[in-house]
């Protein structure tokens, strides 16, 4: 049995925490991601932010995982946020009405390349 292709990395400061994911999510994977989000927001975390720079590939399943977990950072007073997605990511948030999911990033650069987008999480942030 071979491991999923994707990376998952956690950097928690206070009830803030950085999801910074690496390679591949799809079928295979999502539910990777979904568990990673559900343990954030079990733990208390009330701002996620995740980071999709390194993440080469990523299907309708990645975007379910996305969408509930904000649904439920949503109902507990919390927010996710993604930032620089995919280029095909980015093309399905968009057609799927879901780009509430990145916030900070201007209407403008949703539908071109996604740089240069704010970092998503500074060192020195609260």
């Amino acid at each position: 049995m071979s491991l999923p292709d994707l990376n998952v990395y956690r950097h928690d400061k206070r009830s803030r925490t950085l999801i910074t994911l690496a390679g591949e999510i799809d079928l295979a994977t999502a539910p990777l991601v979904s568990a990673s989000l559900r343990e954030c927001l079990y733990g208390g975390m009330r701002v996620i932010d995740v980071d999709l720079t390194a993440v080469t590939f990523c299907d309708v399943s990645g975007l379910n995982a996305f969408l509930h977990a904000a649904a439920q950072a949503t109902r507990k007073g919390g927010i996710l946020r993604l930032h620089y997605p995919p280029l095909a990511l980015l093309r399905i948030l968009s057609h799927s009405d879901s780009a509430l999911l990145l916030s900070g990033v201007p209407a403008s650069h949703r539908e071109s390349a996604p740089a240069p987008w704010p970092a998503p999480l500074s060192a020195g942030a609260p």
